[in-house]
């Protein structure tokens, strides 16, 4: 299951990663650069979704590409951070708090696996919530302009990626809370 439509779509995530970062380093003017980094993420992210619907609708469901699909997205979306912090369009502590977030829920994820206990820390509605502001704030931080000649990207993605780090933060305490009765139950 390594080469399916749907695992390939997951791979591209990751190919995308030194796509993105790459523009920022071509010779050419700043908002052109924006704009085609803007539009890879947009792409390459909206393969997250569209991967899942096709691995469901062909039937080409594995539990490699349920492990790699959360990985590309985590990838993406730190690569993305570390790329708008140098460019000054995100504070490092929103970077910290989300790629901290990411590790420690990654690393509880696969501990809970270990011990028989993955459903405690399941996917749940405020983490979608968390990953849906995160991949509506990159975007518009990558584009830092006007769109349409009224948004100001900058300005609203800079809210976003805020509202995202707090909203990381809940999310992190939610699944810390649903594994502490686990933990406690193991650590007799």
């Amino acid at each position: 299951m390594f080469w399916t439509l749907p695992t390939i779509m997951t791979w591209t995530r990751i190919v995308a990663i030194p796509l993105i970062v790459g523009v920022f380093y071509l010779p050419m003017a700043e908002p052109m650069r924006n704009l085609i980094a803007t539009v890879l993420f947009i792409v390459f992210a909206a393969t997250d979704w569209l991967d899942g619907f096709l691995a469901r609708k062909l039937n080409q469901t594995s539990a490699f590409g349920a492990f790699l699909d959360p990985v590309a997205d985590k990838f993406l979306v730190c690569a993305s951070l570390l790329v708008l912090v140098h460019l000054n369009r995100a504070d490092v502590f929103v970077a910290l708090i989300i790629i901290g977030r990411e590790i420690a829920i990654s690393a509880l994820r696969e501990w809970m696996a270990q011990i028989g206990a993955s459903k405690s820390v399941a996917v749940h509605m405020i983490g979608k919530v968390k990953t849906t502001v995160q991949m509506v704030a990159i975007p518009f931080l990558l584009y830092d302009g006007h769109l349409f000649r009224v948004i100001d990207t900058g300005l609203w993605g800079q809210w976003l990626i805020w509202i995202s780090a707090v909203l990381t933060i809940w999310s992190m305490v939610y699944y810390l809370q649903k594994a502490i009765p686990e933990i406690r139950a193991r650590a007799k």
